[in-house]
């Protein structure tokens, strides 16, 4: 299934270059205007991290997966109609930019380099920077990783923090947090380092029950946005509108509930207050 994934990969990239060429530098209608028009959505999403956006056999799944088809139907698209577009940690402001996807949906931290690019809805859910070992290790917390291998996905800013903030660690970077995984049960690695629901998602998986750990000490704040076009202000404001009314029916604790929350994790708090970035 991986090769042919990879294949279909492949394909998906030289379309969405094609189109987005046709584009060009954040043309192109707001997601609102898009919607309306033509009922429906491009949104790009990563297909490889488990309990956020998953994708098996050309279904996806995950909390990101349902809050993309929230943000959908609240712009009168039927989530069946949603086009979801495979993407990667480095592609994702480009893509947004040169009009492959509408949307961005993707453990997706807002940050100031970013906001020059793109502009956020959101946040929809904060995370913070993790450590996952294996079950029988005994780091504790960041400051124990002087000289140990700690590997993240390239392109993150959980990367970045490694690499400014703890520069006697030893840092792999990879494409793929499946990599990291396998080093880090092969013992090639001491910890994966990236955001706590990330690495929440991993553990929970049934090939790695009882395996790995998470250490639990969180040492940053990532406010996970929904990307679009640096123009699309209205329809940031929109999307912003549609989070909070899920909040208020029940929706969004259903989409915890349904893909991250089964491990009897807490329910989180969708907070309007920070919800300040559409103006920037």
């Amino acid at each position: 299934m991986r090769v042919t994934w990879a294949a279909a990969t492949v394909v998906a990239a030289a379309i969405t270059l094609t189109t987005g060429a046709c584009g060009g530098d954040d043309s192109g209608p707001g997601v609102i205007e898009k919607a309306t028009e033509t009922k429906t959505l491009a949104i790009g999403v990563i297909p490889d991290q488990p309990g956020l956006s998953l994708k098996t056999d050309g279904t996806y799944v995950g909390f990101d997966i349902e809050i993309g088809k929230i943000v959908a139907k609240g712009l009168g698209v039927d989530p069946a109609d949603i086009q979801w577009r495979d993407t990667s940690l480095p592609d994702r402001e480009r893509v947004i930019k040169e009009g492959a996807v509408d949307l961005v949906v993707s453990a997706y931290t807002i940050n100031e380099a970013r906001k020059k690019e793109v502009r956020f809805a959101g946040p929809y859910y904060v995370a913070g920077q993790d450590l996952l070992v294996k079950t029988d290790s005994t780091l504790s917390g960041p400051e124990d990783l002087d000289g140990k291998v700690v590997c993240s996905n390239a392109g993150s800013t959980s990367a970045r923090r490694i690499r400014s903030q703890y520069p006697k660690v030893r840092l792999q970077q990879y494409d793929s947090d499946y990599r990291c995984l396998a080093d880090l049960e092969s013992g090639a690695v001491d910890a994966m380092s990236t955001d706590d629901v990330v690495l929440l998602g991993y553990s929970m998986r049934p090939q790695y029950a009882g395996k790995f750990k998470l250490v639990g000490k969180t040492f940053s704040e990532e406010p996970y946005g929904i990307g679009m076009r640096k123009k699309d202000k209205a329809g940031c404001e929109r999307i912003n509108q549609i989070l909070l009314a899920a909040a208020r029916d029940g929706s969004y604790q259903a989409a915890w509930t349904a893909t991250l929350g089964k491990g009897g994790n807490s329910v989180p708090t969708l907070d309007a207050g920070r919800m300040s970035h559409c103006s920037s």
